[in-house]
């Protein structure tokens, strides 16, 4: 079976662990709604990356609030580039499925739409 990468992004409104936690589970959730066959069983591992300004909480810990206890999960720092997205959290799911990379898609919420304007989120 084929690993497919399903990406997204999205900003938090402060760096307050609420604020990080709640934009990351609203990413997941919206993952999993334009994915419907996804299940976090099938769920090889998931990188999550934050931009410096982020550093109260680790985007992780909503994942194993919405239940995906058994998913292996990684926190890292995005690369800081000059004027890159301030407040940003982006993910990388790795998902065993059969779906061809076609099929697979990607959420980008707020203003991290701008990061994948060509996916007409």
């Amino acid at each position: 079976m084929p690993v497919r990468g399903v990406r997204g992004a999205t900003v938090a409104s402060e760096d307050r662990p609420a604020d990080i936690l709640a934009a990351t589970k609203e990413l997941l959730v919206r993952i999993a709604q334009a994915n419907p066959a996804l299940e976090s069983a099938a769920l090889a591992s998931i990188i999550f990356t934050v931009s410096d300004d982020l550093h109260s909480a680790y985007p992780a810990r909503a994942a194993r609030e919405l239940g995906w206890a058994e998913v292996p999960l990684l926190c890292a720092r995005e690369i800081p580039v000059p004027d890159g997205l301030p407040r940003c959290i982006r993910v990388l799911l790795h998902w065993n499925t059969d779906l061809p990379q076609e099929a697979i898609n990607h959420v980008y919420l707020g203003a991290a739409a701008a990061l994948r304007a060509d996916l007409g989120n």
